[in-house]
């Protein structure tokens, strides 16, 4: 079987035993929920996230370095970042435009009584000057161990660009990073194949504690995010996909299922960055310099999906507590959900301090979000799937503008983690 077909079949088992574990009431206490479904299943599942963590870090600042070192120029540099975070701002806006468009259309909070009466304690999101500051580490230690990944992203950089500048002895350096990297590498290449067994024990777990009832109540908002998340994906990536990258859109939704079922299952682009810069480098031939930057950076800030569900939650909050909201107010949830994206990067509970920054802008009860918080551990899969693809599309579209990307490579249905080579060809085609 192919690792696709392996991790859906893993997928599939976990939601049909879940489901049925769910189904029957098992005694939450019985010996087969504590043995099986929250012992075995449960460990499983978090050992699987943490494996994947466990190489994020190391991952990002030896692959950074080793790309940033091959860009010696800083305009170089300078033009692949303003390209990147222009794009993923492009994305971001694109995305809650389209959430505000549908959601005004369909009005999925008209009539809805979700009987929740609970207080949210809304967490307090940070200034623009706090996150001005913490861009920038004052110790990179610190900022590894808390994996704080703006930090390690300027100081991995600002490492790659004094490696190129420093003579021989970057060049001995460089080598060692290189060596490192091949080696990190080929780590994931391991545990990509062992997904499959870690997303069966995720979905297991996952349906074996949720039921259906949240999301019957709440189906029109369900089904409103889950529709704009899928317009997303069809229509915007593979737009710029074409325009702006030349490229295929079908080849490249075919070799990004991988990571997208891993970030479905897991819930977190930061966890499926290892699989998401392997698929990018090995099978869509992204060159490293422009992956290991775009991808990180991607899976730090790029909130396609969760713009869509703060553009579909603030038009549904809005109309449970029967508050109209006039075409100045849409226009700043899509000013402040844009910028958010960057501002909340590294805070952990991203996406609902995002939806409370948005509330708070525009004078709705920041308690509105108790309203969707039940569906919203599936929906979080799906978004989490978008938002991965839109870092491989990024990564494609600026590696293709900078000639920094093997087009043999990319429309080579055959090419794997396996059959890839040390050193990807450069092809400016």
């Amino acid at each position: 079987m192919s690792l696709t077909a392996r991790i859906l079949t893993g997928m599939a088992a976990g939601f049909v035993l879940g489901s049925i574990v769910h189904a029957m009431g098992l005694d939450p206490e019985g010996y087969f929920r504590v043995l099986v479904i929250d012992g075995l299943l449960d460990v499983g599942g978090r050992i699987f996230i943490a494996s994947l963590q466990l190489l994020v870090v190391p991952l990002v600042l030896v692959s950074l370095v080793c790309g940033a070192s091959n860009l010696s120029d800083g305009a170089a540099l300078g033009r692949l970042g303003g390209k990147t975070l222009g794009l993923y701002l492009f994305t971001t806006a694109s995305a809650i435009t389209l959430a505000l468009v549908t959601a005004l259309i369909i009005r999925p909070g008209r009539g809805v009584d979700a009987g929740i009466d609970v207080e949210f304690e809304a967490q307090t999101p940070p200034s623009l000057k706090e996150v001005i500051i913490g861009i920038f580490p004052t110790n990179p230690v610190e900022a590894m161990a808390e994996g704080s990944m703006l930090q390690i992203i300027i100081f991995a950089l600002l490492l790659g660009f004094a490696v190129a500048r420093a003579g021989s002895a970057g060049a001995r350096i460089k080598s060692v990073f290189e060596d490192f990297n091949a080696v990190i590498m080929r780590l994931v290449t391991i545990l990509i194949w062992l997904a499959p067994y870690g997303v069966f024990c995720l979905m297991a777990t996952l349906f074996a504690t949720m039921g259906w009832g949240e999301i019957s109540t709440l189906a029109a908002y369900f089904l409103t995010v889950a529709g704009v998340l899928l317009m997303h994906l069809c229509l915007v990536h593979p737009a710029l996909l074409m325009i702006l990258g030349r490229v295929s859109p079908k080849t490249f939704f075919l070799k990004m299922r991988e990571p997208m079922l891993v970030a479905f299952s897991t819930s977190s682009s930061g966890a499926t960055l290892p699989v998401t810069l392997e698929t990018v480098r090995a099978r869509l031939g992204v060159r490293n310099e422009v992956g290991s930057f775009t991808v990180p950076l991607g899976a730090t800030i790029n909130m396609d999906g969760t713009a869509i569900m703060q553009g579909v939650a603030t038009v549904f909050i809005a109309e449970y507590y029967g508050i109209d909201l006039g075409l100045a107010e849409y226009l700043m949830v899509i000013l402040t959900a844009t910028m958010a994206s960057i501002g909340t990067a590294g805070v952990p509970g991203v996406g609902l301090i995002m939806l409370t920054m948005v509330l708070q802008q525009v004078g709705l009860p920041v308690e509105g979000i108790m309203l969707i918080i039940g569906v919203d551990r599936l929906l979080d899969m799906m978004r989490t799937a978008v938002n991965v693809a839109g870092d491989g599309m990024v990564a494609v579209v600026v590696g293709r503008s900078e000639g920094k990307i093997d087009m043999e490579r990319f429309n080579d249905m055959n090419a794997t983690v396996d059959n890839e080579d040390e050193k990807v060809p450069t092809s400016a085609a």
